[in-house]
């Protein structure tokens, strides 16, 4: 009974903090799971090992972590409709610009949205970075582990080797995914 009764505490918890996507006429679908924000950092000697994300963006083109070896990557999960999503683009987008020169790359991966919604949604925050089309969920499947699979949006900082460093599940709030990005950088390359 007892097993029942927490099971459905856990639920329940995780339908109210529901990342409402709005759909038509005001009716509210919550597919997807939002996090609170919360912040898990690793001490390198504790990092699991290296992850590998890669697949094709909304423009066709094929990507890969691989290609920015020896630099830090922040990960993105979005969609279009997603609130914490939308809100947190503006801060994204000034990490990638602000830091492009300092080996900080950004990708984001979105699992839910077709072409034209991702791209109009790039279109409209100006996304200098790739986001890779995860429909299926094998990008996302790389992460497993480090990034729960429902909760959108999450921000995962690998660091120079590509182990996860830090992980933010819910809406990365631009002052402390800068602060996790520059402690990342400041470390030594192993």
């Amino acid at each position: 009974m007892r097993a029942r009764v927490a099971a459905a505490g856990v639920v329940a918890l995780l339908l109210l903090a529901g990342c409402a996507q709005e759909s038509g006429a005001g009716a509210v679908d919550q597919g997807f799971v939002s996090g609170d924000g919360s912040v898990q950092e690793w001490d390198p000697g504790e990092r699991k090992d290296p992850v590998v994300v890669e697949g094709t963006d909304f423009a066709g083109n094929a990507v890969s972590t691989q290609d920015w070896a020896g630099d830090v990557v922040v990960i993105n999960t979005w969609y279009a409709g997603c609130a914490p999503c939308r809100s947190e683009a503006p801060g994204l987008v000034a990490l990638a610009t602000d830091h492009a020169d300092d080996g900080v790359h950004v990708l984001g991966i979105n699992t839910q949205d077709d072409a034209g919604a991702a791209q109009a949604f790039e279109r409209t925050f100006a996304i200098p970075y790739p986001s890779l089309e995860d429909s299926s969920g094998t990008v996302v499947a790389a992460l497993t582990g480090v990034v729960p699979l429902q909760a959108v949006p999450t921000t995962v900082v690998l660091d120079r080797e590509h182990r996860p460093a830090a992980r933010i599940v819910g809406e990365a709030e631009p002052s402390t995914l800068k602060a996790v990005v520059e402690q990342v950088l400041a470390e030594d390359a192993h």
